[in-house]
Formats: structure tokens, sequence, C-alpha cells
């Protein structure tokens, strides 16, 4: 049985841990010099500007979702606990607490169909990532 908790600055580190697991296992796009970046990026500059939650199973951070008023800014599952309804969980949660909006990698098919099937929808579309990377973005709504 899971549970979704709030998360702290003590789990910051085995966030950072899910989300390059993750991050390798389905942003095929990323290089290691991008991956690294954005990694350095995610304690000091990512987690403290989102309401963090994670799925724990047994005790055990399984994945997490950063919320930041309606809007989905990240959500990451362990790389080998995908496809066992965690992210569905975190969708629900997400969207019970007001969430309506969600960016996504284009070169992320598996997220973009992930959202499509919890009902977003493509809104708009930037050709950089929000640190002006040449990573397209999709913009998802309900």
């Amino acid at each position: 049985m899971h549970k979704i908790v709030k998360c702290n600055t003590e789990d910051y580190m085995t966030l950072q841990r899910i989300w390059e697991r993750s991050v390798r296992a389905t942003h095929v796009f990323l290089d290691d010099t991008a991956i690294g970046e954005i990694k350095t990026a995610l304690i000091p500059d990512y987690f403290p500007n989102v309401e963090l939650y994670a799925v724990s199973d047994n005790n055990h951070l399984v994945g997490f979702i950063g919320l930041n008023g309606n809007m989905i800014e990240m959500l990451f599952i362990d790389s080998d606990s995908r496809g066992c309804g965690y992210g569905s969980s975190l969708i629900e949660f997400a969207k019970s607490r007001g969430a309506t909006k969600v960016d996504v990698n284009e070169q992320n098919p598996s997220a973009l169909l992930f959202y499509l099937s919890k009902g977003f929808r493509i809104i708009g579309r930037d050709n950089t990532d929000g640190a002006g990377r040449p990573y397209p973005i999709l913009h998802l709504s309900l």
C-alpha cells in the first residue's frame, strides 16, 4: 500500500537520486552534461520553489511531484517503479489540490502520452526549455 507524503529538505537527496534514475530512463535526448547541469540545480534552485510530495511505498520513496499553484512543475517516478500506478496517484493528488497545467518535453513521448491519458491537452509549444536549452516544451492543460 502506498501513500502520498509531504517532503522536506531532509528528502532532497533521495528525490535527487529518484530524479536522476527517472531522467536517465525516460529523457534519452539529454546528454550527460545537460543531466549534470539540471541535477546540480535541483536542490538549490528547483526543489525549494515548489511544494514537493512523494509516493511512499512501505516507507520507501518511489516517486515525487512538485506543485506551484495550479501548475505541476515536475513529476518523476524511480526507474524501477514505473508502471505501478504511482504517477497516476500523484496526478490525482495534484488535481485534488487544483493542478490544471503541466509542461512536458516534446522529446519525451511516454510522458506526453501519460498526461494525455489523464485528460490533459496540448495548448501551446516553446522551441526551448525554461533555461533556453534546445528541448521543445509542450504546454498542457485540463
